[in-house]
């Protein structure tokens, strides 16, 4: 018998050598006569309770209660029951006697009435904390009368111990037994070890050993009368010496005592059950019990009852007691975040209870459910981390940030919300200084470069004023390479003005870094370009800046004139207004609605103050502006080709989209380009028809002005792909009057930007073939055609049957056929 108990209680070896675990000081208190120690595994350093039991003598009827308790522990699991780990028997020397141990490993945890020592809590907060300890204690002493049939014998303070997370939980298993209700006639001991119970705990009937009222009572009519008990010797703050004390219920809460008072029931058939305890009972109906209970189920709660939960979950907190919120509240959450049982409103409540947590419990604690979040295929999630990664950017480490965070985060730049990629770029600011050179050369500048470029206004603002902001970590050779171009040839000529303005600040902000060739050649150029703006803040801070760089060139000049070669740029130069608070502007917020298309006007920059940048609601239609951009041309998308920055030449900038003529397209209004052509429309159609002589017509003598007409008319000319562009003023060789053409005009058309697709009017000249030696600008016109290829008034290879032109044609057959 000796030997199959030894084994059952798992001795895997013959002593504490054998045991994987290092035994540390011991408590103060434990239950029976146990001693409870602190401990840690030998294999990982994780903390851990041992309990220990040591006899004089293997005849010693402890020892057998204590080979009970073990194996009732290893048997019986439940959430509110103490977790068994592991467990030995071993002989060990004390002095000159052998004692035989028993060793019990469990989870870690600390007697109850140590830790409501350590909590100190008073009021409402302690009667909150008591009603959650009693509601997981009844619901373990429910499982055991209701559901195992079982019977513990000895609920009490002493047999309850709390978790790191300050959880209560049952142990002392020692008496349990089964509940043996169907032998109501027989005398024997149902409990065969109550002796280990003392008599103050002990009910009426247990006192008299009255085995056979006690098998005709319900299964937890014992353990109810012990949950009297653990009641009493919490809110009294003492250990129960006497039976007769139960009786003093001036501790016991209003809300309690009705329970309290059948639970204690002198008549065992009449004592409440511990089920009903936790049903029923109004003291149980409080804020922290049920925000943990919601919490432990969440996976069954809806959509809609989580997000309502969590949004109210950072007050709430606030009201609980501290370390409960700390200690249950927080791991509960950032598990439910992990594993995506919890909405994205969950993250404020997280990182508010964070806030309350020193810095190096916060980097255990939280910061490794945050960098696992930042994988997360949840918009919503990657919105909420990025709204708040001021306060824990600061807290990850530069190898986490370079390895695991920004490679996630990146993917921000290229999304379809504009709102997200605006947070993206915003976030770079706390993330940046932590990234490697080769991550900001390699990956963070080429995001950056297209992002100049979105289509949104106020992402392009925000780009430039990043690279600002981000400029001191850059290299020498990056920064030569890229900050010039961003400012000047993107940023100083954006069709949005406050990114015109961030440009000019960001060249001050960065004056250091520019060596006086620079300046004189492609700063200084670029920025009194602007002081002519259309926008008032544009120009006064284009003024302000060339003080500020015409400054820097007059201190080089004196320095030359001195000898002096040790020039510092930017040393002593006066400050632009507002450069100063560059990383607030960043930062701001700018109420943008609507794409640079779908709006007529945007909000113009302040002339004194930083202009707000930030997106608040894309997908709006209307917003404020004094700056018209209906009639602008819309930037590249993020998906451009460009190259970046480093491939853009000193003073131009390659862009993808033809309609982006950098500013040029205002000297001549597309209106009056294309009355000329009009015109000569209208002459062809009303010019006579001159008969064709002959097929074999030589190409530079036209068959008609109508055919020339549709030629430049047609949409779908086969020759452009091939020919030389058609000349903007050669003559024309035909005896007719054309349309009053505007003189002034029809010299200058041939010099103006984007010509138009027809052939211009024709000038006041004599018929011939040949170019007219007094024309001035037949020396600058484009040659003619040199293809041999059919011209398409001989049809495009179908035979010899001609084109019909398109403007006129019918009146041209009329007349040949009347004549």
């Amino acid at each position: 018998m000796f030997k199959f108990l030894k084994g059952v209680v798992g001795g895997s070896g013959t002593g504490p050598k054998d045991l994987p675990y290092n035994i540390g000081e011991p408590y103060p208190a434990a239950w029976g006569s146990w001693t409870h120690h602190r401990g840690t595994s030998k294999e990982d350093g994780s903390s851990v309770s041992i309990f220990s039991l040591s006899v004089s003598s293997s005849q010693d009827g402890h020892l057998a209660a204590g080979r009970n308790g073990v194996k009732r522990l290893r048997t019986v699991r439940h959430p509110n029951i103490l977790s068994f780990l592991h467990s030995t028997e071993a002989e060990i020397s004390d002095g000159s006697t052998m004692k035989q141990t028993i060793y019990i490993v469990t989870e870690p945890v600390m007697p109850l009435s140590e830790k409501i020592k350590e909590l100190n809590l008073t009021g409402t907060q302690r009667d909150e904390y008591f009603a959650w300890g009693l509601h997981q204690i009844s619901k373990a002493v429910s499982f055991l009368n209701n559901d195992c049939k079982l019977v513990h014998g000895n609920v009490c303070l002493a047999s309850v111990v709390v978790t790191p997370t300050l959880d209560w939980k049952l142990h002392a298993f020692d008496v349990l037994s089964e509940f043996d209700g169907n032998s109501e006639a027989s005398n024997s001991a149902m409990l065969q070890y109550e002796w280990l119970i003392g008599s103050q705990y002990k009910p009426m009937e247990l006192v008299k050993s009255d085995w056979g009222s006690i098998r005709k009572s319900p299964p937890w009519a014992i353990d109810s009368w012990g949950l009297g008990c653990l009641i009493y010797e919490l809110f009294s703050g003492m250990k129960l010496s006497k039976t007769e004390e139960l009786r003093n219920t001036s501790f016991i809460p209003k809300s309690l005592l009705p329970d309290y008072q059948r639970l204690l029931s002198s008549t065992p058939s009449r004592r409440l059950n511990p089920l009903k305890l936790i049903d029923n009972s109004e003291y149980f109906h409080n804020k922290l019990v049920e925000t943990i209970q919601f919490m432990e189920i969440l996976n069954l709660k809806d959509s809609v009852e989580k997000d309502s939960f969590f949004r109210k979950l950072p007050n709430l907190a606030e009201q609980l007691p501290r370390q409960i919120v700390l200690k249950k509240l927080l791991p509960l959450l950032s598990s439910a975040l992990e594993f995506g049982s919890a909405a994205a409103p969950a993250l404020n409540a997280l990182l508010k209870m964070g806030s309350w947590l020193s810095t190096e419990e916060f980097n255990i604690k939280v910061l490794p459910t945050i960098v696992k979040l930042f994988a997360s295929n949840d918009r919503a999630i990657r919105v909420a981390l990025l709204q708040h990664i001021d306060q824990f950017g600061e807290s990850l480490s530069s190898q986490i940030v370079d390895e695991q965070v920004f490679p996630h985060v990146a993917n921000g730049f290229a999304d379809t919300s504009a709102f997200l990629r605006e947070l993206t770029l915003k976030s770079m600011l706390v993330l940046a200084p932590k990234l490697s050179q080769r991550t900001i050369s390699g990956s963070l500048l080429k995001y950056l470069s297209k992002l100049q470029v979105d289509e949104e206004p106020a992402i392009r603002t925000n780009t430039t004023i990043l690279l600002g902001n981000i400029a001191s970590y850059l290299n020498d050779a990056t920064r030569k390479r890229v900050l010039i171009n961003a400012f000047t040839v993107r940023a100083l000529r954006d069709t949005f003005s406050p990114a015109r303005a961030a440009g000019i600040m960001a060249l001050s902000a960065t004056i250091s870094y520019y060596d006086m060739t620079e300046i004189s050649t492609r700063i200084l150029p670029n920025i009194v370009v602007l002081t002519s703006d259309p926008d008032g803040d544009v120009r006064t801070k284009a003024f302000q800046a060339i003080d500020q760089f015409l400054f820097i060139a007059k201190q080089h000049h004196e320095k030359l004139i001195t000898g002096d070669t040790n020039e510092t740029a930017g040393a002593g130069v006066p400050s632009i207004a507002g450069n100063a608070s560059l990383l607030g502007w960043a930062m701001s917020s700018l109420t943008l609605k609507g794409k640079a298309s779908e709006h007529g006007s945007l909000a113009s920059a302040n002339a004194t103050t930083t202009p707000d940048l930030t997106i608040s609601n894309p997908s709006s239609d209307t917003a404020s502006s004094a700056v018209n951009i209906s009639d602008q041309p819309r930037p590249s998308s993020p998906t451009s080709t460009d190259g970046g920055w480093g491939e853009a030449d000193s003073g131009l900038l390659q862009e993808d989209h033809d309609s982006d003529k950098e500013g040029w397209d205002d000297i001549e209004p597309l209106e009056e380009q294309k009355l000329p052509s009009l015109a000569s429309i209208q002459a062809a159609q009303q010019r006579p028809v001159v008969p064709q002589k002959s097929q074999n017509t030589s190409l530079s003598q036209p068959k008609t002005a109508a055919t020339r007409v549709s030629k430049a008319a047609d949409e779908d000319d086969l020759w452009g792909p091939v020919a030389v562009p058609a000349p903007r003023t050669v003559p024309h060789t035909v005896n007719v009057q054309p349309a009053a053409p505007k003189e002034a005009d029809g010299l200058w058309g041939s010099i103006a930007v984007a010509p138009p697709k027809t052939t211009s009017r024709p000038l006041k000249t004599k018929a011939s073939a040949a170019l007219d030696d007094s024309d001035p600008w037949a020396a600058i016109a484009a040659p003619p055609p040199t293809t041999k290829a059919r011209p398409l008034s001989l049809g495009r290879g179908r035979g010899t049957k001609p084109a019909s032109a398109r403007l006129g044609a019918q009146r041209i057959d009329r007349n040949s056929s009347g004549s």
